[in-house]
Formats: structure tokens, C-alpha cells, sequence
């Protein structure tokens, strides 16, 4: 019984250690968001800071419209991150038993 528990912590130190870098990886992983067609393009690190905006001039004279498709671009650059931020945890924690989750991890 001794034997399993050990094992079962240092996989769980295995795990630990591998969400800590993939969590570091994330903050240098970069998404680009982009909305109407590519007219505004948001770039975003995987832990959801902002990069960069850019903005074809031909929408600056809608500011609505500018707003809106600002905001979508950020939606989707938010999306692409947690897309990439979910397969690098999923990753990380391969192999752990169904239902195992160590606190404070993500």
C-alpha cells in the first residue's frame, strides 16, 4: 500500500511540476483575434495580456462600428488563449486518475 501512495504522490509532483510550465509557456504563447475580415487584429499572450490592436483605417470613421468589432476581436483573441491554455493543462495532467485535482494549480 506504501508503494502506490508513493507512487501516487510523485506522479502528482510530476503533474504539478508540468502545469507550472505549461503555465509559464502560456505567458509567451501569443493569439491574434481578429474580427471583420481582418479589419481589427487583437494579439494576446496565452495568460490574457494584451499585446497588441490593430486597426485598418477604413473602419476608423464608423466608431460604432469600430467598437464592435474591437470588442469582437478581443472575444476571439480570449477564445484562441483558453483553447490553448485548456490543451496545454490537458497535457500536462495526462495520465492522472479520473477526478484528481490538485488545489491551486489553475
Amino acid at each position: 500500500m506504501r508503494g502506490n501512495i508513493a507512487q501516487l504522490m510523485q506522479q502528482a509532483q510530476r503533474m504539478q511540476e508540468n502545469m507550472k510550465r505549461a503555465q509559464e509557456e502560456l505567458a509567451n504563447v501569443e493569439v491574434q483575434g481578429q474580427s471583420g475580415g481582418g479589419m481589427v487584429k487583437v494579439t494576446m499572450t496565452g495568460k490574457m495580456d494584451c499585446r497588441a490592436v490593430r486597426i485598418d483605417p477604413s473602419v476608423l470613421a464608423d466608431a460604432e462600428m469600430l467598437e464592435d468589432l474591437v470588442a469582437a476581436a478581443f472575444n476571439d483573441a480570449v477564445n484562441k488563449a483558453n483553447e490553448e491554455g485548456q490543451k496545454r493543462m490537458s497535457a500536462a495532467t495526462a495520465g492522472m486518475p479520473a477526478g484528481m485535482k490538485i488545489p491551486g494549480l489553475f
